[in-house]
């Protein structure tokens, strides 16, 4: 036996050909299923099968768990989640920024949590669905992330903020695989998830409508931010509906008439307005970041040159980054890039190697 693993098992088609990959490596599996959320309190559409959270994913994940032949489990984690997710989602837009709640629910729910049933249930490893590779540093003793194999697929972005202690215990099963691969394997298994559909929304937010989600669950959200002033070079042109329901880079549906494109070039909740301005104006040489999470290398007390992606669909940038003696993270792009945005990570990478990442703060000119 090679071991007591526990496999982070959401009812979707990936983390269901984890475990069976794990079964089949001869490890000891059990399957655990996170309930992050309450169903009856989030609105939208409850029944949407693609959420990765949903009482479908539960009973989907059960049923896998036994065509595998291996315990399952589900744990209620709703009240943490409330606290450390969905706090932290509207407390975001709340400021202005826009958040990823992913990325801090890998590290402070997924991962932080999963060891812990890890420990209670004797297990050595924990296992994820995640298209991500990992290794040992035998020279700086530490754990670094890669990309997956799979570039369409790689989430490595989306894992930054994992610590070494988390990454010193998982497994991720999918490295060197292809989605089209992973549903090979699925059916191989005659696992009852193979023709399943990705996950794409936030889970506590079934119908992608977060500004429902924040209108419904921000108490009088509607009344204390409308009514605000859209501007343009200190200027006002208009109205908006409430900042928390702009992004910068957004240009649709801004309610504006101009003789050019405009997009969303800052959201200032202390004045309550959106500003506006041109595409160039969206452009900016650098950016700060805060929570920093170093991954290959313990310290970026000397300037690096490095690749730096700034939302999960970025190709990414070539930068100069270091860390700053007040420990926030400052990138400086070789050429401006558009639309940096407070609130999103930044993860920084060499060659395919995770060095680390962090919460956009602020873009600087």
């Amino acid at each position: 036996m090679a071991g007591r693993v526990i496999v982070g098992m959401s009812g979707g088609l990936d983390s269901s050909v984890a475990a069976a990959l794990l079964v089949e490596m001869d490890y000891e599996v059990i399957g655990i299923t996170i309930k992050t959320y309450k169903y009856e309190e989030v609105g939208g559409n409850l029944g949407n099968e693609t959420s990765c959270c949903s009482l479908d994913g539960i009973n989907d994940a059960r049923r896998v768990a036994a065509s595998l032949g291996i315990p399952h489990y589900v744990y209620d984690f709703t009240e943490t989640f409330s606290q450390e997710i969905i706090d932290y989602f509207k407390g975001s837009y709340i400021a202005g920024d826009t958040p990823n709640p992913c990325v801090m629910c890998n590290r402070k729910i997924k991962w932080a949590e999963m060891i812990r049933r890890a420990d209670a249930l004797g297990a050595d490893w924990i296992a994820t669905g995640h298209y991500a590779r990992l290794r040992h540093d035998d020279e700086s003793g530490r754990y670094i992330l890669g990309r997956g194999l799979d570039a369409s697929k790689d989430q490595s972005y989306a894992l930054w903020a994992v610590t070494q202690e988390s990454l010193s215990r998982t497994i991720f099963p999918l490295a060197d695989l292809t989605k089209p691969e992973s549903r090979e394997i699925a059916f191989r298994h005659n696992l009852p998830v193979a023709d399943k559909r990705e996950s794409y929304e936030i889970c506590f937010i079934p119908d992608n409508d977060y500004r429902r989600f924040l209108k419904e669950n921000v108490e009088g959200l509607e009344e204390k931010v409308a009514g605000g002033s859209i501007i343009r070079n200190g200027e006002e042109i208009g109205k908006h509906a409430g900042y928390p329901f702009y992004t910068i880079g957004q240009r649709k549906g801004l309610g504006v008439a101009a003789d050019e494109p405009l997009y969303v070039i800052g959201i200032y909740p202390e004045t309550n307005h959106v500003e506006v301005g041109t595409s160039e104006q969206l452009l900016n040489k650098g950016l700060r970041a805060e929570s920093v999470n170093l991954i290959k290398y313990d310290h970026l007390n000397e300037p690096m040159k490095l690749t730096a992606k700034i939302r999960y669909k970025d190709d990414g940038a070539e930068a100069t980054c270091r860390t700053l003696p007040d420990g926030s993270l400052e990138v400086i792009f070789d050429e401006p890039r558009r639309s940096i945005t407070p609130g999103q990570s930044v993860v920084l990478y060499e060659g395919d190697d995770v060095v680390g990442g962090g919460v956009i703060r602020e873009a600087v000119d």
